[in-house]
């Protein structure tokens, strides 16, 4: 059922009214073979499972094949996400089977099918159906009973152009939101490697390790607690922070999102404890965030996605490695640790085989102003470029819903 529909059939326009999908599409569940029908080498009609195969808006490359058709061949249907999620909606543009993970609507001469995949799309979020122990389902029946605002089908065909042409101008502004923010973050990038190409007869090319040893950098630690890692249970409202990979943005500690544990259970953690002014590298899982941690706490316990670098100060300043670990130079290193395995993760002892670029104390001194400089008028780039997107997704909404409540500029 659509359980926040608030279109009554009083205050459609005239000439509307309100009626149940399945009065005007026939609505065919899907369906599996046996797993002996099954293939990967596209032999047969192609198989599509559920909401996983979907792309923007028409069905993508399926991942199985199958030799047997269990019930009939859906072309030309609407496809709806029926379990894990309920609602999403797809095209499909070729003859296909699909399994119990979807469902196809096929739409009468009485309804246009743009008008109807517009419909869905407008209130995916809002159809639920039976609340299961795994997952929510929603069956045959169900989905006939979705109650849709039917216009006469010539203002159907008019809503749908002009949807058209309202998406299309929103997906090119969006496009070039999107782009001018990816510019914003290269331009940073390009002028760290231009630093780094640039660099001076006096620079230090070191390893990691050759760091260390030469306590240029003092430690080198990850949050890999072993069989100490903290329970869920064991967190508490406030206490001794625990950050992890989601917590890092922007080069900063959102400390909002950290979990805690109390003085006592934080005491039986020996390794993985950053303080002020580590920088800190996110090395597993989401591979890449950093940030400078900032803190007047004693400890911050670390959890197993992050590693920190604690600086000795007299060689490297932490804002400046935080901007090298940043950089094109560091990041081409462990991806391409990353492309040898089939785990997103660059483990502590490879980190340790990385190269760093290190200038002089003073030249490190001087560039950290302009790299800061930099980047506060890039994040403000960012800032507005990706409002300028969450606006443009809001316009697309409000574009849909006058178009479902009769909103819309069309001729009867």
């Amino acid at each position: 059922m659509i359980k926040k529909l608030t279109i009554e059939k009083t205050s459609l326009p005239a000439g509307w009214k309100l009626t149940a999908l399945g009065k005007v599409c026939e609505v065919i569940a899907g369906q599996s073979p046996e797993s002996k029908f099954y293939n990967t080498n596209e032999k047969g009609l192609a198989f599509y499972q559920g909401k996983k195969e979907f792309t923007d808006k028409y069905i993508g490359q399926p991942t199985k094949w199958t030799t047997k058709i269990t019930k009939e061949a859906i072309k030309n249907d609407i496809l709806m996400s029926v379990r894990a999620p309920v609602g999403p909606v797809n095209f499909s543009i070729q003859k296909c089977c699909i399994g119990r993970g979807l469902a196809a609507i096929r739409a009468s001469e009485k309804i246009d099918k743009e008008y109807l995949y517009n419909f869905l799309v407008k209130f995916e979020n809002e159809i639920e159906g039976n609340e299961g122990a795994v997952f929510n389902s929603i069956n045959k029946s169900q989905i006939g009973a979705i109650p849709i605002p039917l216009p006469p089908l010539p203002q159907q065909k008019q809503i749908v152009t002009i949807l058209d042409k309202a998406f299309a101008t929103i997906a090119t502004a969006k496009a070039n939101a999107e782009q001018n923010l990816q510019n914003a973050k290269e331009l940073f990038e390009s002028y760290l490697q231009n630093i780094f190409e640039n660099k001076g007869d006096d620079w230090e090319e070191k390893t990691l390790e050759e760091l260390l040893n030469d306590n240029w950098i003092t430690s080198h630690l990850d949050g890999n607690h072993g069989g100490d890692y903290p329970r869920k249970n064991e967190f508490v409202e406030s206490g001794v922070p625990y950050i992890s990979a989601n917590c890092l943005k922007d080069g900063y500690v959102n400390f909002e999102k950290a979990k805690y544990l109390t003085e006592t259970r934080a005491s039986k953690l020996r390794k993985g404890i950053a303080q002020d002014n580590d920088v800190l590298f996110a090395h597993n899982a989401t591979v890449g965030p950093t940030a400078l941690l900032k803190t007047n706490e004693a400890k911050v316990i670390l959890g197993t996605s992050l590693t920190y670098y604690r600086c000795n100060e007299k060689y490297i300043n932490p804002k400046y490695l935080l901007q090298y670990l940043r950089s094109k130079e560091f990041k081409s290193q462990y991806e391409s640790i990353m492309t040898q395995s089939t785990r997103n993760q660059v483990p502590i002892t490879k980190q340790r085989t990385f190269t760093h670029i290190i200038p002089p104390l003073e030249v490190q001194n001087k560039l950290v102003p302009k790299l800061v400089n930099l980047i506060d008028k890039i994040e403000k780039l960012e800032a507005i470029y990706t409002q300028k997107v969450e606006d443009l997704e809001e316009m697309k909404k409000s574009v849909l819903q006058k178009a479902f409540s009769g909103q819309l500029n069309t001729v009867n």
